[in-house]
């Protein structure tokens, strides 16, 4: 059976006979998991791997948000400890070529470590131009000051990535970095005119428009489209994540159980899907809405499926690696640049 046009998450670290059955029967794209799904390493390995054999899919994607600092899933000492984006930022402002150098060793060491057990996607890197009043939902998750410091590193990472076989996803198109409220509990609306979010967020995005993964912000921009977060908005995601930045790979929706979205979750997965996005994400592995996701999200199918295809292509497997020597080579260069 074709997969749905939708992930879930799950409600702990093993998969419940009722998420199994679910699992089977709705056949959504991927899983994501969060801190509520990892107590050990073997753990994380067994309920991937239960996943899919449960959609009978070997390279169902399995997806997690580890970027570092305050958002990381698996921590130590499951994992090695990863600095939040804005330590690469800071060098980068004196010395670029390091901080490129870091960012992608550390990139390939938190990919190596999710491939290692069966985690394909990491939702990284955070491609948002922080402005004045930002959210501290964003915070230290962005990688500069500006849009070719965080497109750069932006890019980078995706390289560190995709060179291990984990597929990044960037975020949060087309900008979340004008946002002055969480999208977690409200719905953030930004004024800037059209020329502004041109020159900085949105060209931030089109410097890594190849991405093979994206994902849309919960985010109105009034210039655009003043009734509409982008996640729902076709004018946002037609005429500027596709038409104006170029991003042709697989759009995935924000969490739709975030309180930025008001209404049925199911409605959210209708309306975004019929504004453009390929994906409608839901995370928090509240079985009731995950029916009604189900529900609501089609088959993947046409263009949507060509994406997903395209994406998964680029997925090699995991590699040998030696992990503690990407962790010595990052660690270095972000010590000396303290020094």
């Amino acid at each position: 059976m074709t997969a749905g046009a939708f992930t879930v998450g799950c409600s702990g670290p093993t998969l419940t006979p009722g998420e199994r059955a679910y699992l089977r029967d709705a056949n959504p794209w991927g899983l994501i998991l969060f801190g509520r799904n990892v107590v050990s390493l073997e753990q994380i390995a067994r309920l991937t791997a239960d996943f899919r054999d449960c959609v009978g899919r070997d390279d169902a994607p399995v997806l997690i948000d580890q970027e570092g600092g305050r958002v990381q899933r698996i921590r130590p000492p499951l994992s090695f400890p990863h600095p939040p984006a804005a330590r690469y930022g800071a060098l980068y402002e004196t010395d670029p070529a390091a901080a490129l150098a870091a960012a992608r060793a550390g990139a390939e060491l938190m990919a190596a470590e999710l491939a290692a057990v069966g985690v394909t996607v990491d939702c990284l890197p955070v491609i948002d131009v922080p402005a004045a009043g930002l959210t501290d939902a964003i915070g230290d998750r962005v990688y500069g000051r500006t849009a070719e410091a965080v497109a750069a590193l932006g890019k980078a990472v995706i390289d560190g990535c995709l060179a291990q076989g984990v597929l990044p996803v960037i975020k949060h198109m087309p900008g979340h970095g004008r946002a002055t409220v969480d999208s977690h509990y409200e719905l953030p609306k930004v004024a800037a005119d059209r020329a502004a979010l041109e020159a900085a967020d949105f060209a931030a995005f089109r410097h890594v428009a190849d991405a093979p993964l994206g994902m849309s912000a919960h985010v109105v921009f009034e210039a655009i489209d003043p009734d509409r977060p982008a996640t729902l908005s076709p004018i946002v995601i037609q005429e500027i994540i596709r038409r104006h930045i170029g991003f042709d790979g697989l759009l995935m929706t924000d969490d739709l159980s975030m309180k930025a979205l008001k209404g049925p979750v199911g409605a959210s997965a209708a309306g975004a899907i019929a504004a453009g996005c390929d994906i409608a994400l839901h995370c928090s592995g509240d079985m009731g809405e995950m029916i009604e996701v189900a529900a609501a999200a089609p088959r993947l199918e046409g263009r949507s499926a060509e994406r997903a295809a395209r994406a998964l292509a680029l997925l090699v497997g995991p590699r040998e690696v030696d992990m503690a020597a990407l962790a010595a080579t990052r660690d270095r260069l972000l010590a000396e640049a303290v020094a």
